[in-house]
This record gives C-alpha cells, structure tokens and sequence, in this order.
C-alpha cells in the first residue's frame, strides 16, 4: 500500500478525550482531496503496528496540511491511547493517501448532516465545502458536553440556525423529528456510534426515504474475540490471530498486502474467500448469501480454533 511521509506540526486538545492533530509534508505536497474523506495512519506501537483510520476536518480548498482528531478510549487496542499520550510535535509517521467513502452527493438539493459524538469530524469538512458551494443544509449533532463535544462552539457560532446542538441532557436528538417531511431531493449523511446508524437509517426506512438519499459512516475498530489458528491454503502458511489483533492485521503481519480503506467492515475492499471454518462475520457490506464464501478480515474473525483461506 502506497503510504506517505507526514511530520506532527501542531496538537491541541479540544477536550478531556478528543485531540486534533495538523500533518504536514516531510517531503514535496501533500494530495489533494474532497470532504469524507479520511486516512488511514500506520502507529508504531511496541507490541505490533496499527493502522488506524481518521476523518480529514480540514478544509478541502487548503491541502497544505491535513488535520484529524482523534477520541481517547477506554477499550482502546493502544492505538487512541498512544496518539494521546506520546504523539508529540515534531514526530513523523507515514498514512495513506486520502480516499473518500462518504462523500457528499452532488444532485441533492438539501443536505441533513447528522453527527454523535466524535463521528462529527468528517462534517467539518463538509460544512466548509457546503458554504462554498452556497448549499442548503443544516446540522444536528449529538454529544456529551465536556467530552465529545468538539467543534462545537466553533460549528455553533459559524453556522447559527443551521447549528442544532443536543448534549443528551437538556435536549435529545428526536430522528424521526429530523427526517420527517423533508422534501424530494434532500439527502441524509450520519457519522458517529453504531446505535445512532441504525437509528437514521431504520427510521429514514420506516417514512419511506429512498436508500439511495440515505449516507452513513463508521470507523469501529476491531473488536477483540477468541485466538484462532488461520491456514493459507494456496502457500500452506498457519498464522496465529490474537485475541486483540484483527485477522486482516495478521495477515499483514506475515507479508501480505491486502487491499484496505475502511478497516471497519464498510467498504467491502478486503473481502477474502474463506474455505472452511466458522466465520464469526462483524462486517456491515456483505449480503447473506456472500457470507458463504467470503469474509471481511478487519473485522471478522473465526467462532471456530481455525480458518482456513483461499490465499
């Protein structure tokens, strides 16, 4: 995978658990790219790399630098927790060129972006290519006040009435209030916890949106699961996937370059063909009936002590 050489230049922290990072160039200009889209960064951790994806927040106009924010987690694989607490200016990492898997659609007549809590970030740059382009759109975002409520001032005083802001305590996101009786031609884009995708997506269903009007994102991180053993049918190789390491990230482990952008089960990029074994699938592209051939390796793993793969 094409990777590309960035320098720390600035960090600040927006809240007790969100931090912003600006990246800039060591060598040459960085690409350019349009609002959804995100990278991924390769994280030096002791135990083994990551790869974790970030929303771009910058402004698409400017590519002199790129800004991500990353949340703090709690369950964190180390990932979160070493960009919060040893990502120092002045560091260099590589990360992916920018792809784009939530990109804004250009004939809608009407944007409703929807964001809970750091899944605000691919909205900042929306919004700025929204007012560029003189869109009719609005915002409504989720957050806990103090913790994942990032960007909120900001986006609150720039926008005014287009803000709507909800901290779950004096106000509540009602979607269905959001979505209701919207006209033909508006378009709906939400970002943020799984609970909150369902929640657009199953009531954007139930008041008869088109699907094609509905847009949604997630970056999850892997979630952790039983060590099992994986067999390489074409090169007879084993691998042992540890309880806390995706299966995608040992296959890279032992040299494998698989295609990847989301690694979060969205894109359908690295499905591989399983062969035999009983595929715990977590991924959210794959119809039933593929289930039965292929699997998702940044995200699923096996119920079984094996699997085996056509690779």
């Amino acid at each position: 995978m094409n990777t590309i050489e960035v320098r720390v230049e600035a960090t600040r922290l927006l809240t007790t658990v969100v931090r912003e990072f600006t990246l800039v160039a060591t060598h040459g200009r960085l690409p350019k790219f349009s609002s959804g889209s995100h990278i991924q960064v390769q994280l030096p951790l002791d135990e083994r790399p990551l790869r974790n994806a970030y929303s771009l927040i910058s402004d698409p106009a400017d590519a002199s630098s790129y800004r991500i924010a990353v949340r703090k987690q709690d369950d964190s694989r180390g990932g979160s927790v070493f960009m919060h607490e040893q990502m120092r200016e002045g560091a260099v990492l590589k990360i992916t060129p920018p792809a784009n898997l939530f990109a804004l659609h250009s004939s809608a007549r009407a944007h409703i972006l929807i964001a809970g809590g750091i899944g605000i970030t691919p909205f900042v740059a929306h919004v700025a290519a929204l007012e560029r382009d003189v869109a009719d759109f609005e915002l409504h975002y989720a957050y806990r006040q103090g913790l994942t409520d990032a960007y909120r001032a900001e986006l609150s005083e720039r926008l005014g009435s287009r803000f709507h802001g909800y901290d779950g305590e004096r106000a509540r996101l009602d979607v269905e209030r959001v979505l209701r009786g919207r006209p033909l031609g508006t378009h709906v884009y939400v970002c943020g916890p799984q609970t909150l995708l369902d929640s657009v997506r199953d009531t954007a269903r139930a008041l008869g949106w088109p699907v094609g009007r509905v847009h949604w994102e997630a970056f999850a991180a892997p979630q952790p699961g039983t060590p099992f053993v994986v067999t390489l049918m074409r090169s007879g190789s084993r691998l042992d996937v540890a309880a806390d390491q995706s299966l995608l990230e040992a296959l890279e482990a032992s040299g494998l370059d698989i295609p990847n952008l989301c690694r979060g089960g969205v894109c359908g990029r690295c499905s591989t063909r399983h062969v035999a074994g009983e595929v715990d699938h977590r991924d959210l592209f794959l119809h039933e009936s593929e289930r039965a051939t292929h699997l998702m390796p940044c995200v699923s793993r096996a119920h079984s002590t094996s699997l085996f793969l056509d690779l």
